[in-house]
């Protein structure tokens, strides 16, 4: 892995403006995009068709311009459902929004990573076809695939750009070792993973790497499904299928204690005049300004508390708190089990 220091906000100076555009993918969007996964995939309380469509479409209206989908995500069904909200608010919208997808992971059965030049550019068309569209502005590899170079997985991705079908590469969960591989064969528009106060693994090299090469970063989960809100998750109400029935964090012991944690966060939202889900949020907006937030949800009044994010307004002092609060060595139990980690190409989170 890269000997890279803990990452943190360029100091001194003051923290980004959350209120700011932020440049992804050759456009500025606002800070706070939506991620649909959750609309269809891996949690509970899922919306039917008609009513995700009229969410999307409501989040459309109410001016966001950055939405992320997968292959994945219900077997492609997301991305239709995108697809049918885009086509609704008309191409005035679409010009101003900025489409991000992935590929390369799919459930076949089982969840399989696939980053085969031809599976990817496959994936590529059958995005395109779901969504209704003739480009995606930015189409991440979801998974790195340990059985093919990442050089061939986008040296593909690079061919789809000359075709005009994407117009920009991502990488999904990858350590700094392998963003800057990728790099060498074409630029790389932005790394997403999994970043939150409860989980900090990009600090412990990709960030830093992503400022390097000139790549934003792009944090899913930052309010770290569901716990980091003033309604968290209640086990027993869950659907089956729902993963988080399979993360430590959320295991018997471990949920009661970041239970007790999320608590002592709820009270500095309560001093700070925000939500949970909105401090949470607006510490990684305050992580840097090339770094961007796509919290999911199928709730409207939820959203807005994401969303909102942008307004509020940490001080370093307020950043220095609650990274003192909530981070990895206070959260009980690791993100992943050993079997789920060992899928997952980055970084551990850097000692504390």
């Amino acid at each position: 892995m890269d000997a890279t220091p803990h990452a943190r906000p360029a100091e001194p100076g003051p923290l980004p403006d959350p209120a700011e555009p932020r440049r992804l993918a050759g456009k500025d969007v606002h800070p706070v995009g939506l991620g649909c996964m959750n609309i269809v995939h891996g949690y509970s309380g899922f919306l039917d068709d008609d009513a995700a469509v009229d969410l999307l479409t409501r989040v459309l209206d109410d001016g966001t311009d950055h939405l992320d989908t997968a292959t994945l995500y219900g077997g492609g069904r997301s991305e239709e459902l995108v697809g049918r909200a885009l086509a609704r608010a008309g191409s005035g919208v679409r010009e101003r929004v900025l489409l991000a997808s992935k590929g390369g992971l799919v459930r076949d059965g089982q969840r399989r990573i696939d980053g085969r030049p031809e599976t990817l550019r496959a994936h590529v068309d059958a995005s395109l076809r779901r969504l209704g569209q003739d480009r995606i502005d930015l189409y991440y590899l979801h998974r790195l695939d340990p059985e093919v170079p990442v050089e061939e997985s986008v040296g593909a991705l690079a061919e789809a750009v000359t075709d005009g079908k994407i117009g920009a590469i991502g990488l999904s969960e990858v350590s700094a070792v392998t963003l800057t591989r990728a790099v060498a064969v074409h630029p790389i528009a932005a790394v997403q993973s999994e970043y939150s106060l409860a989980t900090r693994n990009p600090e412990g090299g990709v960030l830093e790497a992503c400022r390097r090469h000139g790549t934003a970063f792009v944090a899913f989960s930052p309010v770290s499904r569901g716990l980091l809100t003033d309604a968290p998750p209640r086990l027993d109400r869950l659907d089956a299928g729902d993963l988080r029935h399979r993360l430590p964090r959320f295991a018997e012991g471990h949920y009661e204690a970041n239970l007790t944690l999320r608590e002592a966060l709820s009270a500095e939202a309560v001093r700070l005049g925000t939500s949970t889900a909105g401090l949470a949020v607006a510490w990684v907006l305050a992580q840097g300004e090339d770094v961007l937030a796509i919290p999911g949800t199928t709730s409207w009044e939820h959203w807005l508390e994401d969303r909102d994010a942008h307004e509020v307004r940490l001080t370093p002092a307020d950043v220095a708190r609650l990274d003192d609060l909530v981070n990895d060595a206070t959260v009980a139990g690791p993100r992943y089990s050993e079997s789920q980690q060992a899928s997952i190409d980055t970084e551990a989170a850097p000692p504390r």
